[in-house]
Order: structure tokens, then sequence, then C-alpha cells
């Protein structure tokens, strides 16, 4: 396994869901300190790694978020069966007889399996329904809530899916949990890397936020501390290379490049700076593909609407099965998002991002 698909391996298979990201936040410094010039957190606990190619140059703010969609332990019933609350939006569709990690506040990690009632016993009209998430429940594989206690399991505690990063048929299609957003701290990571001996005309900020997950919340603390003049999100997009999706619902395949979003429900996408991207990649003839989501959002909701305002524009990797126990991206698009953001970045001068800024006449 090379380097970077080591370092994949590490931040997808390290567990943090929203407000738990110290683990994913300690694998991402250790990468990213070496090609910064200093990194910190913000009081939420965003990381955010410094850059300066040249001093008062534009800030250009690159972010992924480190919370992965999961839950939290609720309650501990009689039995030892645990209770839980999603974080991130899950369809119960995906989560019966599926493996999560519940870590405890110690940081002792525990396999559980999530179910519900099973369905030999259900009558005919509920068979036809889907499973409500309130009825679910996570088995530990305990006798009683003392056994649970006693292992140091108690409300609050950080429940993930369980799954490891791996190689397919065709290596170049990854399989792990966590793409949504790992993928994006990976690639904040390798575009700060790239820039470490060059000359680029302004200031780079790697962000890897927290919350993105619950409503993007360290996004917006993280853009108070960094004022960006220019943001770039990525995350994960739809795939709609897969069987049963439509063309009309989702934009999106594999292999095929990074995507330039033009919406979302938190953003209209800049015009000049999407031309700008857009145009880059053109020049370069690096792969891209036009995508749009008509709901939910990324940091760059928050990012672009930080203080005076500020271009920006959000960057997918098509993702299938999104927003489930594994996920699967493709080795190209991830290496040609480094390749286009690392190109954007090295553009970005002041006079270049006053004429994004001021719209091109």
């Amino acid at each position: 396994m090379d380097n970077n698909l080591e370092m994949l391996k590490k931040l997808t298979e390290a567990d943090g869901t929203p407000a738990n990201e110290k683990e994913v936040r300690t694998i991402m410094k250790e990468y990213i300190k070496d090609y910064a010039d200093e990194v910190y957190t913000d009081k939420l606990g965003s990381l955010i790694a410094k850059k300066v190619g040249k001093k008062d140059g534009p800030r250009i703010m690159v972010a992924g978020h480190m919370d992965e969609i999961g839950f939290m332990v609720t309650r501990i019933d009689e039995n030892g069966f645990l209770s839980f609350q999603p974080l991130g939006g899950w369809s119960t569709g995906v989560m019966g007889a599926q493996k999560v990690t519940i870590t405890t506040s110690r940081g002792n990690k525990f396999m559980g399996i999530i179910n519900t009632t099973p369905s030999f016993v259900l009558s005919p009209e509920q068979k036809s329904k889907q499973a409500n998430m309130k009825d679910m429940y996570i088995d530990l594989g305990v006798n009683c809530k003392v056994e649970a206690e006693m292992l140091g399991i108690r409300p609050g505690d950080m429940v993930t899916p369980y799954f490891e990063f791996s190689t397919m048929a065709n290596p170049k299609y990854l399989v792990a949990k966590a793409w949504d957003n790992r993928v994006g701290c990976a690639i904040a990571i390798d575009v700060m890397k790239n820039l470490k001996n060059e000359n680029h005309p302004n200031e780079v900020y790697s962000v890897g936020t927290v919350q993105e997950e619950v409503g993007c919340r360290g996004g917006k603390t993280s853009s108070h501390v960094v004022k960006p003049d220019i943001g770039i999100s990525i995350d994960v997009g739809m795939a709609a290379d897969t069987p049963g999706i439509s063309k009309k619902d989702a934009i999106g395949d594999l292999g095929r490049g990074p995507q330039i979003n033009i919406y979302d429900g938190s953003m209209v996408g800049h015009t000049d700076l999407r031309n700008f991207v857009v145009n880059v990649a053109e020049e370069l003839k690096i792969p891209y593909q036009y995508a749009y989501i008509p709901f939910g959002g990324t940091d760059a909701g928050p990012m672009h609407t930080t203080l005076e305002g500020a271009p920006c524009i959000y960057i997918g990797i098509a993702t299938r099965y999104i927003h489930s126990h594994a996920g699967i991206i493709h080795r190209d698009d991830y290496d040609n998002a480094v390749k286009l953001i690392t190109e954007i970045v090295k553009r970005l001068d002041n006079d270049t991002v006053k004429l994004i800024i001021e719209g091109e006449e």
C-alpha cells in the first residue's frame, strides 16, 4: 500500500462523529504539520494549517470536514441494549444488522450490532413498511445494564459505523466508511504538501472543520478565524452511475473527474470563481464534471457568508452509497481534485482575486 493509500486508510478508519473529532484531528495534524508554517485550532476544535506564500496576499481557505455521520448513545435499558440518536442523515434501510463501534469516554472501543424487531415475528403489514429508527437498538453482547456500565459505556458515547478501508477488484476503486468527509481532509493535506516548495502568491489555510454533519458549525467558526478572501469546500458528491439513479436526481460518474458544483441547498456557486476554476481545468486538461445538489449543503455555506462574505465554490468527489456504512470513490478523481485545487491556489494572486470579487468586465 502506497503512502497516500495509507493516509486514506488511517483517516477513514478513525472514529469521529460531530463533537468527537479528536482522533481524526490528531491524524490530520500529524500528516499536515510538516507542510505548514503554523497549525492551530479554533475554540470549537477545527484544525487550521497556515502556509504563507506571499505575505499580505489573499487568504485562500481550503476546507474538508473531519466529522462523519454516526450516532450517540442516549440510554441503556435493563438488559444492556443501547438506544441511540443519529448524528447526520441516515436511512433506516442501510442500518439493520450492521456493525458499529462504541467509543467510551475513556477511549475504549466495543463492537455492537444495530437491529430491530426480527422480521419473522412481524405481521405482513409491518413487513411492508420500512423500519422506524426509534425502534432500533444496539446489541452490545452483554447480559444487563450493569455489565454495560462496568465497561464504561454511558449516555453521550460516540457510535460509528465499523468498516475497513480496502481497494476493490479494480484497485482504483476505493471502499471505506467516512469518505464523507475524510476525503476532503486528505485533499486539503495533499494540496498543502504540493505547495510546500512553491512560491504561491497568497496565504493558504487548509482546514479540517468540525460538526459539519449537524449544521456546518465548524465551517462558521473557522471562517471567522481565517477570514477568507476565497473559499474552496471539498466534500463528497452523489454518484449517479449505479442502477436505479436517474440523471435527473444526481450528476456524477466515478473516474470522470472532480465535480464542480453549481448549486446546493446552502449556496449558489459564485459565477466568476466557477468560471475561473473551469478555465484552469480546461487549460491543464484536468477532467471535471458539473454537478448540483438540490438539498443539503457544505461548509461553503457558512464560509461564503462570513463577515463581509467571500466567493466560494464546492468541489466534490463522486461517491457511491453516501451516508451509509460503506462508500466507494475512484482514485483518479482524488488525484485530479488535488491537482486542480493546487493549480487554482497557485493562480490566486491579489489581482485575480480582485477581478473575481468585482467581476470581469
